[in-house]
């Protein structure tokens, strides 16, 4: 199979986003994966031992679930013979599940992959200090009372301070920037206005409330359910009375002095789980399948770490570059909304004639995005923003968004923490 063939979508499925509430949430990563994708695979036409392999994007895997792409897999009933893995990519991690199996479907090696993404990061571990740790050794090294009592008198009660997981793994190890902070910087190089950033939260959140109203998530979403019957049926972060003056009464989290990113027009920190049915088409055949569209071409992209946001305007500018396309001619695109000022920022970026001839290598200005084609029915600000699962999880809305509203061509684009961007190209069929 070459790599012009088409990777057909099957199917797709995914939970209820479900917001962290300072506490860990009710289900593990692997019940959030297990649960979207049992019902994905009980509803095709063939086994789930029939699949080639499950592949699972996650950025923060639990201890005990290290390899949840087998753990899920065997938990789904794939049996023992269909292998499992997880891929990485921080934000992306999910796309890059997709793009791993587009990958083993052109060289033949897969035909048929559930692929996907998922994380829980309201049970992001706390962790003990580096100076903790040092005492934990020194005191299990201590053999006699003395040598215990000497350990007793070096403890401070300092070394407790318990290390927040989650805020360890959304700064920048080599820029040593929170990703938010990242977002500051994107503010400041566009002049994009707290006003800016607040409007683009609300009208997210609008969004959301109207695509729920009007039915657009029900055919993606599977409901989940705690062991007491509580029953989570739709993505619980939506703030249906956001007002640019309920906006204003939150402070800059970031750069607290002069800042202009809050948690408001921030994504949220979030659970959730998503998963699509890639197929050949010789498996389409062989299982008499029905596509649902197909990816067309992918791409990923490296920048500063500091200014990861604008990942989607260096992904994204070479898949069109490949095809002949331009920013109009796509009936709709989804940005992952990692922040208001992150979205803005990159398509402020394609508007800059400077930045897209000398980082770009294009003549001029690539254009704008019609706002009515963008994120049509609201993203992360609103929904939230499960790192391991959002590139799956804009993929499988893009193409339903597509079908629904009779478009043919769109672009699912992330940033990626780390300096990287990622696109995938998909059409309906």
């Amino acid at each position: 199979m070459t790599r012009s063939e088409p990777i057909y979508i099957i199917d797709g499925a995914r939970t209820p986003f479900l917001k962290a509430r300072n506490a860990p949430g009710p289900f593990a990563a692997s019940d959030l994966a297990t649960a979207a994708g049992s019902a994905l695979l009980s509803r095709q036409r063939f086994a789930p031992d029939q699949l080639d392999e499950v592949i699972l994007g996650c950025a923060s895997p639990s201890p005990d679930e290290v390899n949840i792409g087998r753990v899920v897999a065997l938990r789904m009933g794939c049996g023992l013979k269909v292998p499992g893995w997880t891929v990485m990519r921080n934000c992306a991690s999910g796309m890059q599940a997709l793009d791993s199996a587009m990958a083993n479907i052109h060289i033949g090696r897969s035909q048929l992959v559930l692929a996907g993404g998922v994380d829980a990061l309201s049970r992001a571990p706390l962790l003990y200090s580096d100076a903790m740790v040092r005492w934990f050794s020194g005191w299990m090294g201590a053999r006699s009372l003395g040598q215990k009592l000497a350990m007793v008198q070096k403890f401070r009660p300092g070394y407790l301070a318990p290390v927040i997981g989650i805020m360890k793994g959304l700064t920048d190890p080599v820029v040593g920037l929170l990703m938010g902070q990242t977002a500051e910087n994107l503010a400041w190089k566009y002049g994009i206005s707290r006003e800016d950033m607040d409007a683009f939260a609300v009208e997210s959140h609008r969004r959301v409330a109207a695509a729920q109203d009007a039915g657009h998530f029900a055919d993606e979403l599977v409901p989940l359910i705690e062991r007491d019957g509580t029953v989570h049926a739709a993505d619980d972060g939506l703030r249906r009375d956001a007002s640019m003056a309920g906006m204003a009464k939150l402070k800059p989290f970031f750069d607290k002095k002069y800042g202009r990113v809050t948690p408001a027009n921030s994504s949220q920190i979030t659970d959730g789980a998503t998963w699509l049915v890639l197929a050949s088409a010789a498996a389409v055949e062989r299982f008499g399948l029905e596509p649902i569209g197909r990816i067309v071409d992918s791409q990923w992209a490296g920048l500063e770490p500091e200014q990861m946001g604008l990942g989607p305007v260096h992904a994204t500018t070479p898949i069109l570059q490949r095809h002949g396309l331009g920013l109009g001619d796509l009936d709709l695109i989804e940005i992952n909304e990692a922040f208001a000022a992150q979205v803005i920022a990159c398509l402020r970026a394609w508007q800059d004639a400077d930045y897209c001839r000398s980082r770009l290598g294009l003549d001029g200005a690539l254009g704008s995005i019609d706002p009515a084609r963008l994120n049509v029915d609201g993203g992360a600000v609103a929904l939230g923003h499960p790192v391991g699962a959002s590139g799956a999880r804009i993929v499988l809305h893009l193409l339903k968004a597509l079908r629904r509203t009779g478009g043919k061509r769109g672009i699912a684009t992330i940033c990626i923490g780390g300096g990287q961007g990622g696109a995938m190209l998909v059409e309906t069929l």
